[in-house]
């Protein structure tokens, strides 16, 4: 029998199995949302409080810290969240149970974790005086937090994976909150200083990892699904679906080796570091650019990229049930299904978007000035700007997660690397008097060229597995 007969002869199925699997997305996502956004709502505040609890200097530090920070775990650990995600789900889909893929997510974020200790550890003499102006404090919070956010990391990827979508929100909202709590006590003089503000960075994700055991638990009562009937159709439908000839042909071998694993986490390796280029090489190269003078102006183009960087806490919860929606469906060969959820979620963010844009049209300019306090103006046209670029962005990371759930991690990386040299470039471009506005035209026109590239490669077709 063809694949193609295979996969037609299970479509009334997969068209009920289909809807059930949207719905089930949609209450995912809900679910995500409302605690996610609560999550952004406190991260923009520990922003605000410490922002008018410290001066301009100390408060350009601490925003370079955070970037600095979540470049890092962005790029070290989120590949291995995506990985367990992913391949849980896809395990599922399958019927299969075992611990294995477990083993190999958590050997590679270990290696990973301890080669950022010996890095750090090495380059302590840049990383403090020329980073974070010296200060040693500054130094152990960017070592301890980064090293705390590989359990972390781990821990989402494992409850994505098994759409354990409240515990998913309960960790990333104890990690903002119990940060939160350090710039409150600043700012109303229980504590003072910068370092107390910095330690809520070290401090959220230990904090954040209390939802661990009760996860934990609930996968002890819980046994592993039984193995999908092995008949000869079900076995060409699974070599049908094996990963497609990017990551080294279609193969029928539906365990998670370490070879397997540490190429899908290379990719998006690239692609997380391309992201934190979009959302951090601003501020960054400000500073790097203009020397000490550029602190307080990296603190203030850090303010306006906020208009990006918020919204993505909330996307958190589409961002974080969509992979695993997708790959169950790529997994099942459901096309449509799998067509509709990115179309619908693609229009969602480009009616917020357009929310955003216009809100800012009106208010922008009192808003920053209302939450982040000083003397220098925002330009309305400007965050106007961001917020387009913002829905633009957006919407490639969802395309993102449709080119992960499919296997083509590689092709969208490619991507993801030519967009964000792309921005780079446009950032070091001289000429420019106003350096806010070069970011923001920047980061629109960068995010413009990534969405067309990722729209590209899911308009060249179905998932993989459902094309065979």
């Amino acid at each position: 029998m063809s694949a193609s007969a295979s996969t037609g002869s299970r479509a009334p199925a997969a068209a009920g199995g289909g809807g059930s699997a949207t719905r089930s997305y949609g209450r995912g996502a809900g679910v995500l949302a409302a605690g996610i956004g609560v999550t952004g709502l406190v991260t923009y505040s520990y922003f605000s409080l410490a922002s008018h609890a410290l001066s301009a200097h100390d408060y350009g530090e601490i925003s370079l810290l955070w970037s600095a920070i979540f470049i890092v775990v962005s790029v070290l650990y989120r590949p291995v969240e995506q990985l367990l995600s992913r391949t849980i789900s896809d395990r599922h889909a399958r019927g299969l149970g075992g611990t294995s893929h477990l083993r190999v997510a958590a050997t590679i974020q270990l290696a990973l974790a301890a080669l950022f200790a010996v890095a750090a550890l090495i380059l302590r003499p840049t990383l403090e005086d020329d980073l974070l102006g010296g200060s040693a404090t500054l130094y152990w919070v960017l070592f301890s937090a980064v090293l705390a956010y590989a359990a972390s990391y781990f821990a989402r990827g494992f409850l994505a994976g098994h759409r354990r979508f409240g515990l998913y929100g309960g960790l990333v909202l104890m990690e903002a909150t119990s940060r939160f709590a350090f710039a409150l006590a600043v700012t109303v003089g229980l504590a003072s200083g910068q370092g107390v503000v910095a330690a809520g960075m070290a401090a959220a994700p230990i904090v954040s990892l209390a939802v661990v055991p009760w996860a934990l638990a609930r996968r002890l009562r819980r046994p592993d699904p039984p193995p999908a009937p092995h008949d000869s159709r079900t076995a060409e439908t699974l070599d049908s679906a094996a990963e497609p000839t990017e990551t080294g042909g279609a193969g029928a071998e539906p365990e998670l080796t370490l070879s397997h694993g540490a190429s899908f986490a290379v990719a998006v390796l690239v692609i997380m570091v391309c992201e934190q280029t979009f959302l951090n090489a601003g501020p960054l190269l400000v500073k790097a650019v203009d020397g000490d003078g550029g602190a307080a102006i990296a603190g203030f183009v850090f303010n306006v990229l906020l208009i990006a960087r918020a919204p993505l806490q909330l996307f958190q919860a589409v961002q974080t049930s969509i992979l695993p929606h997708l790959t169950r469906l790529a997994a099942s060969g459901e096309a449509d299904p799998f067509r509709r959820s990115v179309q619908v979620t693609v229009r969602a963010i480009a009616a917020f978007a357009a929310l955003v844009a216009l809100g800012f049209l009106v208010l922008g300019p009192f808003a920053m000035k209302l939450l982040f306090g000083g003397d220098t103006s925002y330009a309305r046209g400007g965050l106007v700007v961001v917020s387009i670029g913002m829905g633009l962005y957006l919407s490639a990371a969802t395309l993102n997660q449709a080119a992960l759930a499919a296997g083509r991690a590689r092709r969208a990386a490619i991507s993801w690397a030519c967009s964000a040299a792309a921005f780079v470039g446009f950032l070091l471009t001289p000429g420019w008097d106003d350096r806010v506005l070069q970011v923001e035209v920047g980061y629109c026109a960068a995010a413009g060229l990534l969405c067309a590239l990722l729209y590209a490669l899911y308009r060249g077709g179905t998932p993989a597995r459902a094309q065979a």
